[in-house]
């Protein structure tokens, strides 16, 4: 047993002697916290974490220890988007992928897209809703699979039959069917318990209701609230208990506050917010995710014919998200 112990301790020494450290040299660097860019700087890092900034060109001092030289560049710290759907992007054909891409196409073109997302600076991303494979995405990115940013997935979103999340809208009866919590399709209480359960249990990092209509779905009313008091108060409940965190798609204002009561952390979009409900946001500790740049493109989007549904199209006759 002393043999044993002393062998690991030599290997997690030689582990340690033999870690590599990586330099990057920067010609600029954006303080964040200062709001000042410091010339010539030198980050370290160790493993997968920063372990120190410092000023100058700093010299290595092991031989295998990697230098990037960014003497040229600019740089900053990672952006964070709280709000994706890292599956796919809206499109004039979106509406068929459902019929014609099976999970391995959605899986192939969410890489891709994370893949992008990363080139362009978001090292943390926050995706807010798919078909699941998501969770897979988040899965191999971490196991250093395939290329992208750090993701934290709500897996599916949940609606209310009818609503925004249902996954059916639009369709003819007989494909419609009558989806539930596994699809995450409530309308009650004991389907909200289900339906926050069944995501953990799919590995979603978080919880996103749909909590009024919205823009893209193909329904009649973009903003009006689609849960009752109580469905929402137990959604926010059970996620609680199992540690997570709900966000909230809403345009409405009554969804809104029915939201902002039942202790969600974020409002999505909040298209339709007034003083009121903005109060009441400080009141519940609930933070705004605006999505300006996503209601920018969908209204630009929206005046090519033929590039939405008409239904959607007929949707954007209300103010993009602010």
């Amino acid at each position: 047993m002393k043999k044993l112990t002393s062998l690991l301790f030599f290997l997690l020494m030689i582990s340690y002697l033999s870690a590599q450290d990586t330099y990057l040299y920067c010609g600029k660097l954006i303080n964040t916290k200062s709001g000042k860019i410091q010339n010539e700087m030198t980050i370290v890092v160790s493993g997968n974490k920063i372990s120190s900034v410092q000023k100058g060109y700093i010299n290595t001092k092991e031989a295998d220890d990697k230098i990037i030289d960014l003497k040229s560049k600019t740089v900053m710290p990672g952006l964070i988007d709280m709000h994706v759907h890292i599956e796919g992007e809206t499109s004039p054909t979106r509406y068929l992928e459902a019929f014609t891409k099976n999970d391995a196409d959605v899986a192939f073109t969410a890489a891709e897209i994370a893949n992008r997302t990363l080139l362009a600076g978001f090292t943390t991303v926050r995706d807010l809703g798919g078909s699941g494979v998501n969770v897979a995405l988040r899965n191999a990115i971490k196991k250093g699979k395939v290329s992208g940013p750090r993701i934290y997935t709500a897996e599916k979103a949940i609606g209310t039959t009818g609503g925004h999340a249902d996954p059916t809208n639009g369709r003819k009866k007989e494909l419609m069917g009558d989806p539930g919590p596994a699809e995450g399709v409530i309308n009650s209480v004991d389907d909200a318990r289900k339906a926050v359960r069944q995501r953990y249990k799919n590995g979603a990092d978080l919880i996103k209701i749909t909590a009024t209509g919205g823009v893209l779905s193909v329904s009649k009313n973009g903003q009006n609230p689609q849960f009752a008091q109580e469905e929402v108060n137990e959604i926010v409940k059970v996620a609680k208990e199992y540690g997570m965190v709900v966000a909230a798609h809403a345009h409405g204002k009554e969804g809104m506050q029915r939201a902002i009561k039942a202790g969600v952390q974020t409002i999505e979009h909040g298209s339709f917010m007034d003083k009121e409900t903005a109060t009441l946001m400080k009141q519940y500790n609930t933070y705004l995710v605006p999505t300006l740049s996503a209601g920018k493109y969908v209204g630009e989007k929206a005046k090519i014919p033929n590039y939405y549904p008409a239904i959607i199209t007929r949707i954007q006759q209300f103010p993009t998200p602010l």
